[in-house]
């Protein structure tokens, strides 16, 4: 079966015309996003993002074009597949990383732990109104001091006390947590000793031992208003226990949907890179003659396809597993790994391109070659990653 395509109606970056496989209203929402983030979020990010500040302003135009939970399917939930949710995820980081992982923390993190976690009662009591971003959540699974070492290193504890539970610990890195309503903490059942989710209502009775410090002097995703959070005697009713939460096995549920979706933002960011370099190397001129005419510059910009490219062909095939059901841990994990080198080094060549303007924001290379630091950590380092897949391939395991 041949199958035509049009290469001239998708954007430059877009080499090989990947979102010709979308059908057409996922296209659609494709470009309102493309729109609204180029129109309203490029013209004013640079400025939160050098005074780490968040732009809720923007949140209500978020929230109308309905892309919050875009892959999820339950109650209020807009029912898309996962190949256009990663393309979404690729396009909002393609402007800027920031209000992706802002994204990704309360659409992909918070309400995945809600679906895949939750009761049919709390997805119907949450889902709604978090897709429609009235409600804004956060995931508090990392801690201060363990990140790749959570599964068996997490501290925080839930203790049992008729129809409530009692939270203590600390949690660290936790996007949207200062200004977060629904709150997703993970912790260590004192009994069984299996890790457990709990939804913290923010201003609900027994929430007040939640308390929160921003984590200030960040070099990456400045916008991203990531927190420490202090649990002193949280009470949250068994109501709030995610029901189909029993061990951390589920929890890696969510992190294995989630980190395809940082694949595909690692793959926003070297695209978004790419295109400010594209336009710098044609309007600046040195030599009397536009820089894009010299072959070393042409050698870096097509370094920079390629690895766009195959990031998104990595991407594309992952979200494709996803949809069919046969997603392994090890699939999104060399996603995530491969995307993010590959970004690193995208990254690296566009502010070789722009030389000592690559350092100024106003040509916001700058920025992505500073967030891209940050989307190289999380959700997995490259280093473990790797041992995930090299597990997956040779039937040993490497970890400690």
């Amino acid at each position: 079966m041949s199958v035509t395509v049009n290469l001239t109606d998708t954007p430059d970056s877009d080499f090989l015309g990947f979102e010709l496989l979308l059908e057409p209203e996922d296209r659609e929402l494709l470009e309102k996003v493309r729109s609204y983030m180029t129109e309203n979020v490029e013209p004013v990010i640079n400025d939160y993002w050098t005074r780490a500040e968040f732009p809720h302003q923007l949140v209500p135009g978020i929230a109308a074009l309905g892309i919050a939970g875009l892959q999820f399917d339950g109650p209020g939930c807009p029912g898309r597949s996962c190949l256009v949710d990663g393309m979404v995820a690729m396009e909002l980081a393609r402007v800027d990383p920031s209000m992706q992982t802002f994204m990704g923390v309360h659409g992909g993190l918070a309400m995945g732990s809600v679906s895949i976690c939750g009761s049919q009662e709390q997805k119907e009591r949450w889902l709604p109104a978090m897709a429609r971003m009235e409600l804004i959540g956060a995931f508090g699974l990392t801690e201060p001091e363990q990140g790749s070492g959570i599964a068996g290193g997490l501290g925080s504890t839930a203790r049992r006390e008729g129809d409530e539970w009692v939270l203590d610990g600390e949690k660290k890195w936790i996007g949207n947590a200062s200004f977060a309503d629904l709150v997703i903490i993970w912790a260590r059942d004192v009994e069984d000793h299996q890790v457990k989710g709990f939804v913290v209502e923010r201003g609900a009775p027994g929430s007040e031992g939640m308390t929160f410090d921003v984590q200030r002097d960040k070099i990456a995703l400045r916008v991203v208003q990531n927190a420490e959070i202090h649990l002193r005697g949280v009470r949250v009713p068994e109501a709030n226990r995610l029901a189909d939460a029993s061990s951390f096995k589920d929890t890696a549920k969510v992190l294995r949907l989630t980190r395809t979706g940082v694949a595909w933002a690692a793959t926003g960011c070297a695209r978004g890179a790419y295109e400010h370099a594209l336009r710098y190397t044609v309007q600046r001129e040195q030599f009397g003659q536009p820089i894009a005419g010299f072959q070393l510059v042409q050698d870096l910009l097509v370094k920079m396809l390629s690895n766009v490219v195959a990031s998104t062909a990595v991407c594309v095939r992952v979200s494709q597993l996803q949809d069919a059901g046969q997603l392994k841990d090890e699939h999104a994990s060399l996603a995530k790994a491969f995307t993010t080198v590959r970004m690193r080094e995208s990254v690296g060549w566009a502010r070789e391109v722009l030389g000592g303007n690559g350092v100024l924001l106003e040509h916001h290379v700058g920025r992505f070659v500073a967030d891209a630091e940050a989307i190289y950590s999380y959700e997995g380092t490259r280093e473990i990653n790797t041992l995930i897949v090299g597990r997956a391939i040779t039937g040993q395991s490497a970890f400690v």
